[in-house]
């Protein structure tokens, strides 16, 4: 089973710096990552920017834009207004259905501000617990979302790459 952790850094340059240390935990086989992405969001700025990391030493097993997408939903749809905010609240009605609650995506909002940074990393259980290992003292796991079996291949099936579904 997956899970979905987001670590919370306070500098906007935090979870850059432990980067390489957990490139080397994933290459070493000590811990695995499906996907990973990296949000900073320097102070006086309106919204994060984020980039996606793939499994830290490979490609990831999402689309591309999944990070994306989920972001929007998380930091923006409070800036875009009540028009915009009703469409993604639609929207993210159906994140539900993919294993990312919506105390999962107010959690997040409250804790990733202007002046910190994150990593948002989808990985099996174990090494969630490992990375949180790796991490302590350094980040807080401010949330985390356990993926069912079901949710998880949903989730691969609408978000996957091609060649990440033809694989399996």
């Amino acid at each position: 089973m997956d899970t979905l952790t987001v670590w919370r850094f306070d500098t906007p340059e935090a979870a850059a710096q432990v980067l390489p240390d957990l490139e080397r935990l994933v290459a070493a086989g000590d811990a695995h990552v499906d996907d990973a992405a990296l949000v900073t969001w320097p102070g006086g700025r309106r919204k994060p920017s984020t980039t996606s990391l793939g499994g830290l030493t490979g490609p990831g097993g999402l689309w591309g834009g999944f990070w994306g997408v989920l972001h929007a939903l998380i930091f923006l749809t409070p800036l875009a207004g009540p028009a915009f905010g009703a469409a993604a609240g639609a929207v993210a009605g159906t994140l539900a259905d993919f294993g990312v609650p919506d105390d999962f995506v107010k959690k997040v909002r409250e804790d990733v501000v202007p002046g910190t940074s994150a990593l948002f990393v989808v990985s099996p259980r174990a090494s969630a617990r490992r990375l949180d290992a790796e991490l302590q003292g350094v980040a807080v796991a401010c949330a985390r979302s356990a993926l069912s079996p079901a949710q998880e291949q949903h989730l691969r099936d609408a978000l996957g790459e091609e060649s990440a579904r033809s694989a399996g």
